[in-house]
C-alpha cells in the first residue's frame, strides 16, 4: 500500500513481513532504492512500525515518474525484499520554502545556511522542546501558524523521552531498557502528524535525536550502539520531512565525551555531509574544536544560556563563537539557546526580560557571520498548559502558559528582528568591531555594542542604548527600533546617539 501527500510531496509505502522477528530493529534492515526519471538512484532507509509492518517515506527531489524496489537484509522475506512500485511526483507549485527552494545545506563559503537552489536560509527558531510530546493537535497547529506569521523559520523539538518529560502525553516511552533497547513504534506513531505539521506550516523541523544533559537522558546513559540505533530509527521515520537534525541535546561533547558523539554521527549520517546536522551543547560550551572536522556536522551550535553574570556575557561577546568561527573548515555558527524570556537568570535570580532576550539575539547575530539565532520562552519549551514551575526545573521560576508566551513582548521583538534582517543582505555580514572608536562593553559587558559589515561596506550596529562612536564616517544612516519596528533617519558622521536610553539598531 502506498500514499502520496500532495502538500508535503512525500510518498509513504507500507510492506508486510512474511516472517516474525524477535528483535525487528536489529534482526532485519530494509531500504528502498528510488529511480528518478533521468535514471539516477536514491536509496532511503525504511523503519519498523510495529507488528509485521515496515514503512518507507520518500520526498522526491524532482517531478516525474519514479520507480522503487526494496532490499531486505533477509532476502527470504518475500514481503519485505524485492517489493516494487511506481508513482508520479507532480511539479511543486506551492509556497513551502523547503519544497520551493529545496533542502537546507551550508553555503559554499561556510558562513550561513542555504537552500539547494542557492536561496539563503535565515535560521530563526523557537525552542518548543516539549511541544511534540505534550501539545494537543489543534493547539500545535495554532502555535505553528502563529510562529510562521511572526517570521520564525524553524522549530527545535525533542522526539524521545528526556528528563523534563520522560513519557509522552499517553504515558508511553519511546523505548525501554538501558542497553539493547527496544523501540516502541506506538510512541512515534503519535508524533508523525506533529512533525509533518511543522513542515506543512512552512517551517523547518529541527528535532533533537537524543537528549544528553543529565543521567536521566538517553544520550547520557545509552551506550554508543544504542544511541546509534535510536537516532537511525528517528532519521528513517522523519527524514522525508527535510529536517535539520540536532544529534545531541544539551550535552557535553568535549574531551572524553567527544568520541561517543563522533562515532554516533558517523554511524548515523556517514561522511557525505548530505543531511544538515548540528549539535546542541550545554550552556557556555563550545565543542567546535573537537567536532569541527567531522564531515557530518553541517554547522556549529552553541548555547549562551540563561545566566546574566559578567563572565557569561563576555563569553557570548568574545568567546569561541566570536573568536573561532573562521578556523578552517569554516562552518555556520548559530546560538541555539540564548536567554529564555521569563526564565530566572542563574546569577541574579530575576526573570529574564524582553530587553535581555533582544540583546542576546542581536549580539548572537553580529559577533560571528550572520546565519541565524534561536528564541526561547519559559512557557513554550516545557509546553505549559497552566502557569507554574516546569517539571524537573524547580529553580527556573514560574512560567506562563504556552498561549500567553506566544504573544509575549520578546516574541514581538522577534517579529521586528525578522523584518529587519529580511530588509538587508544579511548573508554578507561579517563581524566588524574595528569600526567602533569606543566600546562601552570593555568596562561593562551589559553595554557591549556589536558591529558587522558586508563586503559592500554596508554596516549594522546594535547598541544597548549607548552612543555609537565610529572610526570612519557613515553616510545616509538610519535607526531601526527593535521594539516597534519603526525606522528613522540618523544622518551622517562618526557619532550617533539613540533617541532614548533603549536599545537601537543602526544601519548605514
Amino acid at each position: 500500500m502506498q500514499t502520496f501527500d500532495p502538500i508535503l510531496h512525500v510518498l509513504e509505502a507500507a510492506f508486510t513481513s512474511t516472517r516474525a522477528y524477535t528483535d525487528p530493529i536489529r534482526d532485519v534492515a530494509l531500504s528502498a532504492t528510488f529511480t528518478e526519471p533521468n535514471g539516477a538512484e536514491v536509496t532511503t532507509p525504511a523503519f519498523w512500525d510495529g507488528s509485521d509492518t515496515w514503512r518507507v517515506r520518500f520526498s522526491p527531489p524532482v517531478a516525474g515518474e519514479w520507480h522503487f524496489v526494496t532490499h531486505a537484509s533477509d532476502p527470504t522475506n518475500s514481503g519485505l525484499h524485492g517489493q516494487s512500485g511506481s508513482f508520479t511526483a507532480p511539479a511543486y507549485t506551492g509556497d513551502l520554502p523547503l519544497l520551493a527552494h529545496g533542502p537546507i545545506r551550508a553555503s559554499a563559503d561556510g558562513t550561513h545556511l542555504t537552500h539547494a537552489d542557492g536561496t539563503p536560509f535565515f535560521w530563526l527558531a523557537d525552542t518548543a522542546w516539549n511541544g511534540v510530546l505534550k501539545a494537543q493537535p489543534a493547539d500545535w497547529d495554532e502555535y505553528l501558524a502563529e510562529r510562521r506569521r511572526q517570521g520564525f523559520t524553524a522549530i527545535q523539538c525533542v522526539i524521545t523521552q528526556w528528563r523534563a518529560f520522560p513519557q509522552d502525553a499517553a504515558g508511553e516511552l519511546a523505548f525501554t531498557g538501558t542497553e539493547n533497547i527496544r523501540i516502541n513504534p506506538a510512541f512515534y506513531r503519535r508524533f508523525d502528524d506533529k512533525l509533518a505539521a511543522i513542515a506543512r506550516a512552512g517551517l523547518v523541523p529541527s528535532p533533537v535525536l537524543v537528549w544528553a544533559c543529565t543521567p536521566n537522558d538517553p544520550g547520557y546513559y545509552l551506550p554508543t550502539a544504542d544511541c546509534t540505533i535510536l537516532a537511525q530509527y528517528e532519521v528513517a521515520r522523519y527524514g522525508a520531512y527535510r529536517p535539520i537534525w540536532i544529534l545531541g541535546g544539551d550535552g557535553e561533547y568535549r574531551g572524553e565525551h567527544a568520541e561517543k558523539w563522533k562515532e554516533t554521527g558517523r554511524a548515523v549520517f556517514g561522511d557525505s555531509g548530505g543531511e544538515p546536522v548540528t549539535m546542541h551543547p550545554r550552556g557556555v560550551n563550545w565543542p567546535g574544536e573537537e567536532l569541527r572536522d567531522e564531515k557530518w556536522l553541517t554547522f556549529h551550535s552553541y548555547q549562551s544560556g540563561h545566566g546574566d553574570s559578567d563572565d557569561t556575557l563576555r563569553w557570548l561577546q568574545s568567546g569561541p563563537p566570536a573568536s573561532n568561527w573562521n578556523i578552517a573548515p569554516v562552518k555556520p555558527v548559530i546560538n541555539q539557546e540564548p536567554n529564555y524570556e521569563h526564565h530566572l537568570a542563574y546569577q541574579s535570580r530575576q526573570p529574564i526580560s524582553a530587553y535581555q532576550v533582544r540583546r542576546a539575539l542581536y549580539w548572537s547575530l553580529l559577533i560571528s557571520p550572520t546565519a541565524g539565532v534561536t528564541y526561547g520562552n519559559h512557557g513554550i519549551w516545557p509546553w505549559m498548559e497552566e502557569a507554574g514551575v516546569p517539571a524537573d526545573h524547580p529553580n527556573s521560576g514560574v512560567a506562563p502558559t504556552w498561549r500567553e508566551a506566544l504573544q509575549s513582548e520578546g516574541a514581538t521583538g522577534v517579529v521586528h528582528l525578522a523584518n529587519f534582517f529580511a530588509s538587508i543582505d544579511w548573508a554578507a555580514l561579517r563581524p566588524a568591531q574595528h569600526l567602533l572608536a569606543q566600546q562601552p562593553g570593555d568596562a561593562d559587558p551589559n553595554r557591549f555594542i556589536a558591529a558587522a559589515q558586508s563586503a559592500q561596506s554596508k554596516v549594522v550596529i546594535y547598541t544597548p542604548g549607548d552612543p555609537i562612536h565610529l572610526t570612519h564616517p557613515l553616510t545616509d544612516a538610519r535607526w531601526y527600533n527593535p521594539r516597534t519596528g519603526d525606522w528613522s533617519d540618523a544622518g551622517s558622521g562618526t557619532e550617533f546617539t539613540p533617541a532614548d536610553g533603549e536599545d537601537w539598531v543602526l544601519r548605514g
